[in-house]
């Protein structure tokens, strides 16, 4: 989006992705990981998921290297994570809920400390 800035996006997605490429790539080839998320109408991967993998490779490329593609994925990651920190359910364990785990997909852990 003309007029982002560059700077503001990394922030934004450094405080929204709270998770490590390496956790986040082992969070993903788990089964609970694959089992949430909106799939496509071929009932594949779910668009989490996806997004996932990408954070995996954004959190690894050099941010000199980054590109608007990557900048506007950040900041769709950023604007995911906000809105479903918002929708969190009350009164009930959310540590193995599709609530934490769809978050998780997006680079996301709501019980990570720090």
């Amino acid at each position: 989006m003309a007029g982002e800035d560059p700077d503001e996006t990394r922030r934004q997605f450094g405080e929204a992705v709270n998770m490590t490429a390496g956790e986040l790539e082992r969070w993903l080839a788990g089964e609970e990981s694959q089992a949430v998320g909106q799939k496509g109408d071929d009932g594949g991967e779910s668009t989490g998921h996806a997004s996932g993998r990408r954070i995996v490779e954004l959190l690894r490329t050099r941010k000199d290297d980054l590109t608007d593609d990557d900048l506007a994925h950040m900041r769709k990651v950023h604007g995911y994570v906000q809105r479903h920190l918002a929708q969190e359910p009350k009164g009930e364990d959310v540590e193995t809920s599709r609530w934490r785990y769809s978050l998780m997909n997006w680079g996301h852990d709501p019980l990570k400390k720090g």
